[in-house]
């Protein structure tokens, strides 16, 4: 009875915010650990294509089948991966060659179906027959079932899912080049800066810009559609905004973020500062419009995405002849969320004092994160999870893709708590380890942790750097505190 009510609790926290998230992570979570040969193949097509740097018809023959084979195969077996492990992998890159033989467009919509679906189908196969079948005849019940299961779903995604996601893929190309025809790109601003403050980030641009942007790179060269959600230039502005204008305890924190954002590509690490004050969303998407704006003017383009979204990033996959434009871009998109957002902020006038006053009202403040101890009235709540800071030997650290801002905040731990004999991970929220007892995330990611990992204690944070929650956890550590979530 204990563990029904507990999954209906589970049900009733999945908010509407957390399923989107969880979904987009999937989506995003296929491509991302494969963005290293999307880059590869960006390099080449850079290179050695007709109007490439170095052009060369020879090795210019890497650059359709790479796009074609290689990249959705990754991506299939990847998603696989994922639902199935190793046999997932397998059977999800099988089906995906179905999809990529039955259609004349690069298949990475379809890998994002077909991988998944084959692990998924071979998953439920494996727990109906894992109990039945003889000692000695595991080996062969296993590569049999996965070969034949495989080879049916490769054959229906040339008769028939691969023509279905053709079709899909073409409308959704048509879509966006109707956008640009029109000259009404820049409105996707409105939806994809407001999506990457509640950390959709990825999952807009991994799971939906990559796969259309690769298809328009491979007739064209280059596409816009790279530059729409990485753009570092509005997150500069607000950091720029927050240095100047901002509360006096938040400037000293935004160059140091800066740096992580505009030079190491880390974009979560400006999204706390959009929630501190969210009517600075409205000067994100003034920004964005108008750096997409600027590339539909200056027809500007990226070769491959760039991850992460720093500058150095940028100029690794611009094209030639296209850095002026690139640049142009970045710096008018810097310059007009700035501008937007010190006259939101007043120019700084009143905004110790109106940050006050929020405080008397009694709303959250967002940057004052706490790890709750014994004595306090959370500690003696017993809803939730709780352990012994002598206790702790590992701190798992969980951010949306496990690739990001979480590996800079692991990095930063790991170096404060290795003197208590303390391990710090990176992980993505959905590959949380079972067992894990301690996880460190970001406020807005805490819901999804929990419902991976309903028995770990989740401590939240608000801020990437200088969040008073980390200086809390290692007190608690230190000296053997009771930690609850």
């Amino acid at each position: 009875m204990t563990t029904d009510i507990s999954h209906l609790k589970n049900l009733q926290g999945d908010s509407f915010r957390a399923r989107v998230q969880r979904l987009g992570a999937h989506l995003a979570g296929m491509i991302m650990p494969n963005i290293g040969a999307f880059i590869a193949w960006g390099l080449i097509t850079a290179l050695f294509i007709p109007k490439g740097w170095l052009p060369n018809e020879t090795l210019a023959g890497l650059v359709d089948p790479t796009i074609k084979y290689l990249l959705p195969i990754l991506i299939g077996y990847t998603g696989g991966r994922m639902v199935h492990g190793q046999r997932g992998a397998v059977v999800g890159a099988i089906a995906t060659m179905g999809v990529v033989v039955g259609s004349e467009v690069p298949m990475f919509l379809g890998a994002m179906i077909m991988g998944p679906l084959a692990a998924y189908l071979l998953k439920l196969w494996d727990d109906r027959i894992q109990h039945r079948v003889r000692a000695g005849f595991e080996m062969l019940v296993d590569n049999f079932s996965l070969g034949i299961l495989g080879g049916a779903l490769a054959l229906v995604g040339v008769w028939r899912i691969g023509w279905l996601v053709n079709s899909l893929t073409t409308a959704a190309g048509n879509a966006v080049q109707f956008l640009v025809d029109h000259s009404l790109l820049p409105l996707v601003s409105v939806i994809v800066e407001p999506a990457k403050a509640l950390f959709l980030n990825n999952a807009i641009n991994h799971g939906i810009f990559d796969v259309l942007g690769a298809q328009q790179a491979k007739d064209a060269g280059q596409s816009i559609l790279f530059m729409i959600e990485t753009n570092p230039g509005p997150g500069l502005g607000i950091l720029l905004a927050y240095w100047f204008f901002g509360p006096r305890r938040m400037r000293p924190s935004a160059p140091g973020a800066i740096i992580i954002q505009f030079f190491g590509g880390i974009h979560e690490i400006y999204f706390p500062y959009l929630l501190m004050k969210p009517r600075l969303i409205l000067a994100a998407i003034v920004g964005g419009m108008s750096g997409v704006g600027t590339a539909l003017i200056t027809n500007s383009g990226l070769v491959a995405p760039p991850a992460p979204g720093s500058i150095f990033a940028y100029l690794a996959v611009t094209p030639r002849g296209g850095y002026v434009s690139v640049l142009l871009c970045v710096a008018v998109a810097a310059v007009v969320t700035f501008f937007a957002a010190a006259a939101l902020l007043k120019f700084g006038r009143g905004a110790d004092a109106e940050e006050a006053a929020v405080a008397v009202e009694g709303a959250p403040d967002l940057s004052d994160a706490a790890v709750p101890v014994a004595g306090t009235e959370t500690a003696t709540n017993g809803a939730h999870p709780a352990i012994a800071g002598k206790e702790v030997d590992k701190v798992v650290v969980a951010c949306d893709a496990g690739m990001g801002s979480s590996v800079m905040l692991a990095s930063q731990l790991r170096t404060r708590l290795k003197p208590y004999g303390v391990a710090v991970e990176h992980v993505a929220i959905a590959d949380i380890p079972p067992g894990t007892r301690l996880v460190l995330t970001h406020a807005d990611l805490a819901e999804r942790a929990r419902m991976t990992v309903p028995e770990a204690v989740v401590v939240e944070f608000q801020m990437f750097l200088g969040d008073p929650a980390f200086d809390r956890l290692e007190k608690a550590i230190k000296e053997g505190e009771e930690i609850r979530g």
